[in-house]
């Protein structure tokens, strides 16, 4: 028993080792020059335990970004807004800092999202808990009479994740002269107000 729970923080160690070895790599090199010879490397493993715990490169960036939205989660509901939509907004403030602070992962991010691979790409979203996140936003909301009850929560909350990753994904590819955070609140201002007079 005592050397099963030895061998779990081991590969638990391990992991986190290549992890932040990556990121440090991904940080000074850039993440299209970082191969993984260079992570194995860095992280003094081979490069085949490398793919034991990211099966490629796009998902060590998958890892990060789901351990900061982990993160945001906590840091928003220790916040406790009274009106859900006014959370979702707050949620997307935070989401505009990341990209501020990580525009060169975007692109790759997005790529992971929209993979040829559909096993990659469903791997890439469910492994992001945006979408539980604001569900669980949209449910407070439903409970307030504040939204529509003619559609499901979880395809509004997939509506509204969407709405997020295509934003930065346009502001990353090409629109980078505007305010990241004014485009995540304008695209969330249409979301969920519509276009509709």
């Amino acid at each position: 028993m005592q050397t099963s729970s030895l061998r779990e923080q081991q590969k638990r160690d391990r992991k986190d080792r290549i992890f932040n070895e990556a990121m440090q790599l991904f940080k000074n090199k850039g993440f299209q020059e970082t191969t993984v010879v260079d992570i194995a490397k860095a992280a003094r493993v081979s490069r085949g335990t490398v793919f034991n715990y990211f099966p490629y490169k796009e998902a060590i960036l998958i890892a990060d970004l789901a351990q900061k939205l982990t993160d945001m989660q906590s840091r928003v509901n220790g916040s406790s807004p009274t009106n859900p939509l006014v959370a979702i907004y707050a949620i997307f403030d935070e989401l505009a800092s990341f990209v501020e602070n990580n525009p060169d992962h975007i692109l790759p991010l997005s790529y992971e999202l929209l993979n040829p691979d559909p096993e990659r790409s469903k791997h890439a979203f469910v492994s992001l808990p945006l979408v539980p996140f604001i569900y669980e936003y949209l449910t407070q909301a439903r409970e307030q009479n504040l939204i529509r009850s003619d559609f499901s929560r979880e395809r509004l909350a997939r509506t509204i994740a969407n709405t997020y990753f295509l934003t930065a994904l346009q502001w990353a590819a090409y629109r980078q002269d505007r305010s990241i955070r004014e485009e995540l609140k304008k695209a969330l201002q249409l979301t969920l107000e519509g276009i509709v007079v």
